[in-house]
C-alpha cells in the first residue's frame, strides 16, 4: 500500500468517543456528521481496535481498493489527536483527484465530525 495523503489534527472528544463515531457514524442518538457527496458511498469498517485504530473501505466507487486508516491518540487537553492516512495498493491518482480526496477527508473529519461534538 502506498500513502497518498495523511493529516493529523485534534478533536475535542476523548479517543473512545471518536472511535465510536468512526466505527458507527450513523448510530442512533448521535449528531449526523457523515454527509456524503453523490460520488461517495458509505464506508465499511474493515478493522477496529479500540481505542486506537480503525480502517475504512474507500468512500469512492471509482477507487474501490483505497483504504483509510485512522490512528487515535489521547491529547493533553482530554481530546483526541486523530490522524487519517489514505492508502492505495495501486497507482496514485493525478494531483487534482488526490487533492479532492484529501479535502473531502479533511471536511468530513476536521469540520463535520468536529461540529458533531459541539465545536
Amino acid at each position: 500500500m502506498f500513502e497518498i495523503g495523511s493529516r493529523a489534527r485534534t478533536l475535542p472528544a476523548p479517543p473512545g468517543v471518536v472511535w465510536d463515531s468512526l466505527v458507527a457514524p450513523r448510530r442512533a442518538g448521535t449528531r449526523p456528521w457523515l454527509h456524503l457527496l453523490a460520488d461517495e458511498v458509505e464506508p465499511s469498517v474493515l478493522t477496529a481496535e479500540k481505542p486506537g485504530r480503525v480502517t475504512w473501505s474507500s468512500l469512492w466507487p471509482s477507487r474501490p481498493d483505497d483504504r483509510i486508516l485512522f490512528g487515535l491518540t489521547a491529547a493533553r487537553d482530554g481530546g483526541t489527536l486523530l490522524r487519517f492516512t489514505l492508502l492505495t495498493p495501486g497507482e496514485a491518482p493525478d494531483q487534482s483527484k488526490t487533492g479532492h480526496l484529501r479535502r473531502r477527508l479533511n471536511q468530513l473529519l476536521f469540520a463535520d465530525l468536529r461540529h458533531s461534538y459541539g465545536q
